[in-house]
């Protein structure tokens, strides 16, 4: 369970995003929309801990129970997904998942991040580098990567934008499946009204 309260996202005394409250439960997802420069992005900064003056944040993130807002980023749990995969395009896909796994026995490893790519239909590309894929494939790797480290939250800023309608779709489907598979809750910022899952709740900013 994520839960805000009274998060307000300010630049030099001026609102962007005023006192917001919402509980997001396993595989949930709470989207929030507005025009560029609304402080979309920034919400989600402060969320994983990564706002950087002038702007500032203030309130509560409860994450299963415990607040997390003065923790440092490494402690929080809170996974990224961008526009970009940012996968590591000198290591295999195999090397790409692994790196998000805690240390232990490497064929049990191994064996986990096998079995997530065969749950993408992505079986037979762990030897293949981020270059060898279509952008449809980098974006599932992304994700996949993003759940073996076993956030207990998820925040996507606008992680469909640069794929093509068709792509995107797809894209979409996977993801909110996935996150709900795996009960993650999710803060999802974007521009298109269509991202937005049935039956999330939809937050409007600026």
């Amino acid at each position: 369970m994520l839960e805000l309260r009274a998060v307000e996202i300010t630049l030099a005394g001026r609102v962007l995003v005023p006192a917001l409250d919402a509980r997001v439960g396993p595989g949930e997802v709470l989207a929030v929309m507005g025009a560029s420069g609304s402080g979309k992005s920034s919400l989600l900064a402060w969320l994983a801990g990564l706002l950087e003056p002038p702007l500032e944040g203030r309130g509560e993130v409860w994450l299963d129970g415990r607040a997390v807002q003065a923790l440092p980023v490494e402690q929080r749990r809170i996974g990224l997904l961008f526009q970009d995969d940012l996968l590591f395009p000198h290591l295999t896909v195999l090397e790409n998942l692994l790196f998000a796994l805690p240390a232990g026995a490497r064929a049990d490893r191994v064996a986990r991040a096998e079995a997530m790519l065969a749950s993408a239909e992505l079986a037979g590309l762990s030897g293949r580098r981020p270059a060898e894929l279509s952008g449809g494939q980098r974006s599932r790797v992304s994700l996949l990567r993003a759940l073996l480290a076993a956030p207990r939250a998820l925040l996507l800023d606008e992680p469909f934008s640069r794929l093509d309608a068709a792509l995107r779709a797809r894209m979409r489907e996977f993801t909110w499946t996935m996150l709900a598979r795996h009960g993650v809750p999710a803060v999802l910022v974007t521009h298109d009204r269509d991202d937005v899952p049935e039956g999330a709740r939809l937050v409007l900013i600026g």
